[in-house]
């Protein structure tokens, strides 16, 4: 009975990793890592509150762009307590329950980020081609419903996937490839069939960001068509110049999430040091360059945190 109850402590504990190799080193790369984390709190933190308080950005652009905030905040944060846990010597050691939740929050706003970019395309696609439709279209009302199903919409086909982890035993390693947990990651060291986790994995991928890729590519030819046939090349520009940014959100999250999706199914074998760059690539850089873009690329956004800055100064000196 003893070493049934030490079994089941031993299978409910798992162990996180740091960086290879460099273990001298953590306490110095977790200050890259810590201006990294602030950066992307910061920039979110503003972005959402620029939005909320400044009534000429109440309008759909601009709340999508706080959805995005959001679920950049919502895909980051659940990693940061883990890996400076790891990083400052503190513990490697993960609990299963912990590591489930943890794996919840960044796969269902990860899936979440990808629509709200599907929501963002179509918002330039409203703005573009039906721009005297675009207040009647995107009304408050159902920018909450398309935020609300984004979410459901990740939320609710992850759920299975990893309720089922609760039922494999892992009776081998326990060691983690990342300062944090992923799906794929713990699928791996279960000593049970995990074909259906792989199978249905790789089909919930395929659907909701195969579907959300799809529908930001229909969206931008139609809007590329709708451009085309404008006259005056000045206003080509100002029209796609309004995607910039947007595009560029795109990039910033597929291109990280394709080839950490690579690199975990066809290159296991490679070094740990490129899955954990790959991994956390992926989780840092969207909230790190998302608010820089917009503030850079957006006109209004710039304004509006060049007002903060002007009021907290202001207030500052007459306190």
């Amino acid at each position: 009975m003893a070493t049934a109850n030490s079994s089941n402590i031993l299978s409910s504990t798992f162990y996180l990793t740091g960086i290879p190799g460099y273990e001298e080193f953590h306490q110095w790369i977790s200050i890259s890592f810590c201006l990294l984390y602030l950066v992307g709190i910061m920039g979110n933190c503003t972005i959402l509150h620029i939005v909320r308080t400044d009534p000429r950005l109440h309008q759909p652009m601009y709340y999508f762009l706080a959805m995005l905030s959001l679920t950049d905040m919502g895909m980051s944060l659940p990693t940061m307590t883990s890996l400076f846990r790891v990083l400052w010597s503190i513990s490697r050691e993960i609990q299963f329950n912990t590591c489930v939740v943890q794996m919840f929050f960044i796969h269902t706003f990860s899936f979440t980020e990808s629509s709200v970019l599907l929501a963002m395309a179509l918002d330039r696609y409203v703005a573009i081609c039906h721009p005297l439709r675009y207040a009647t279209i995107l009304t408050p009302t159902l920018i909450t419903k398309i935020g609300i199903v984004a979410l459901l919409r990740s939320a609710l086909p992850v759920t299975p996937l990893l309720a089922r982890l609760a039922f494999f035993p892992f009776c081998h390693s326990h060691t983690l490839s990342h300062s944090y947990c992923l799906h794929q990651d713990m699928i791996r060291l279960a000593c049970a069939d995990t074909k259906f986790n792989v199978i249905y994995g790789l089909v919930l991928i395929t659907l909701l960001w195969g579907m959300d890729s799809l529908g930001i590519f229909v969206s931008y030819v139609f809007i590329l068509h709708s451009v085309l046939k404008i006259s005056s090349q000045e206003g080509r520009f100002r029209a796609l110049n309004t995607c910039a940014s947007h595009i560029c959100a795109v990039l910033i999250l597929y291109v990280p999430m394709i080839g950490l999706s690579i690199v975990h199914r066809f290159a296991k074998h490679s070094s740990p040091l490129i899955h954990i760059f790959m991994a956390h690539i992926y989780l840092l850089v969207p909230p790190v360059l998302n608010p820089i873009i917009y503030s850079v690329k957006t006109k209004q956004i710039r304004q509006g945190i060049l007002h903060l800055l002007f009021t907290l100064k202001l207030s500052s000196s007459v306190m």
